[in-house]
């Protein structure tokens, strides 16, 4: 066999193992049960917490007292896309059940914006949740997975065709799109004038918020589907090669790397210049942010692949299991916060002191950090 044909087979294989490890699905017959869950984490803005769920809709839940507001269901795209496989009893149905979330809303106060696996990205008053436009208006994009991020008066996001998107955020007309190698899971990160994401084809770019135009780019052995974390002149970022990098913000230059012994699909945080990296080899690496020296490790007992969040002096963590864990930064202790019994693959969502997690069951746990009460989950479903 041809090494090139050899390398796209096994690239391919990759990308369905990543599927299968992550959404934690079984495969039968035509992939039956393969079915895309959603893993949206929530965005808080004003007095309310937004949220998109595998129903296909964007909820709004008013933080004082936990009333839900709920979005018109978003429509299936005419044909099936990649991962909308799903079970009917004897085959495979040409649309999804539900048309799942998985990038976390964006707010900019004046709109909400919500990317949809069926190939579309809305924009909602925050109020109402109506729609206030969408893109494309007509036709559908490739299933969108990724999340997106405002830069410059633009809603930036990727599609799994390839491309990254730049819209104005007020109108939703296209600016402008730049072209990977391969499929876009990853939601950007932005820093000042520039876009950083990185793509199936093994690339992390640094794109110019203004026009698309090419920065930079760097090359690792692996997917990226992670999420940039930038500090600084630094971006950190991890991959499917095992490594998470230390790159030179202007340049794309490695400061430094450090290996795993799995994937890094989470966001990373920095906290008193160490950086704390979750892998999907159930681990949570501290790192000095400056030479990427490791001081410590915690294991969590499961893959990591929900992005942590930073309350007060602690680290909020959960594994895919459910269980949620509280780095102590200051002391460098880690304790048990909770076990929730629930798959959780989505970022986490932290609001004055209040730590929220998505579960598949469409529930929204929450975790007092603070006290360690554990307030009521609040259900997400439409259907009461």
């Amino acid at each position: 066999m041809h090494l090139s044909k050899k390398r796209t087979i096994i690239s391919k294989a990759l990308l369905l193992l990543a599927v299968l490890v992550i959404i934690g699905l079984g495969v039968a017959g035509c992939v039956q049960g393969l079915q895309p869950l959603g893993w949206s984490g929530g965005v808080v803005s004003g007095d309310s917490l937004y949220i998109g769920t595998k129903e296909g809709r964007l909820v709004k839940i008013t933080i004082a007292d936990q009333s839900r507001k709920w979005a018109e269901a978003l429509k299936a795209a005419p044909s099936s896309g990649f991962l909308s496989c799903a079970p009917t009893g004897g085959g495979c149905s040409s649309a999804p059940a539900g048309i799942a979330i998985y990038g976390t809303p964006a707010a900019s106060g004046d709109l909400i914006y919500m990317s949809a696996y069926s190939g579309k990205i809305y924009a909602y008053n925050p109020s109402s949740l109506e729609v206030r436009w969408v893109y494309p208006r007509e036709s559908y994009l490739k299933p969108i997975i990724s999340g997106q991020v405002l830069a410059q008066n633009k809603i930036v996001f990727g599609c799994s065709d390839g491309k990254v998107y730049a819209l104005d955020a007020a109108t939703g007309d296209k600016v402008w799109d730049f072209t990977t190698g391969s499929e876009i899971w990853s939601t950007p990160a932005a820093d000042g004038n520039t876009i950083y994401i990185g793509s199936f084809d093994k690339k992390f770019y640094a794109l110019n918020a203004a026009d698309g135009t090419k920065k930079w780019e760097f090359t690792t052995e692996g997917a990226i589907t992670a999420t940039a974390l930038v500090q600084g002149n630094t971006v950190y970022i991890g991959s499917f090669d095992r490594n998470l990098y230390a790159l030179d913000a202007a340049t794309g230059k490695v400061k430094w790397q450090f290996a795993g012994t799995n994937w890094f699909w989470a966001k990373p945080v920095i906290v008193n210049n160490n950086i704390y990296a979750p892998c999907l080899d159930g681990k949570v690496y501290v790192l000095d942010a400056a030479s990427g020296n490791k001081s410590a490790e915690f294991d969590l007992g499961s893959p990591i692949s929900s992005s942590p969040v930073v309350v007060d002096n602690q680290i909020i963590f959960a594994s895919q299991k459910g269980i949620v864990f509280s780095v102590n930064t200051a002391a460098g202790e880690i304790r048990q916060l909770a076990e929730i019994k629930q798959p959780v693959y989505g970022p986490l969502t932290a609001n004055e002191g209040i730590v929220y997690v998505h579960t598949q069951d469409l529930n929204l746990h929450r975790i007092n950090v603070r006290t360690g009460d554990r307030p009521p989950a609040i259900p997400l479903s439409s259907k009461g």
